[in-house]
């Protein structure tokens, strides 16, 4: 565990009861969100690199345009 991880639960440990699980259903939802997004970002990976090879391909053989950012 880092050093600032273990300042901040030293100084959770010193709030009311209430707030440290508030804080801690926090954590933990933040941890598993976390978790979800690191989960479905592996699953699409291999869609991803399929779609960014297409997009090579195409910009490669002179089927992409030029982005013009005043015309968004």
């Amino acid at each position: 565990m880092t050093k600032s991880l273990e300042d901040a639960f030293a100084a959770a440990e010193q709030l009311p009861d209430q707030l440290q699980d508030s804080l801690a259903a926090a954590i933990l939802e933040e941890l598993d969100l976390e978790r979800n997004w690191e989960a479905k970002l592996a699953e699409t990976a291999d869609a991803l690199e399929q779609l960014a090879d297409e997009a090579l391909t195409d910009h490669r053989g002179g089927r992409t345009e030029d982005l013009d950012p005043d015309k968004l």
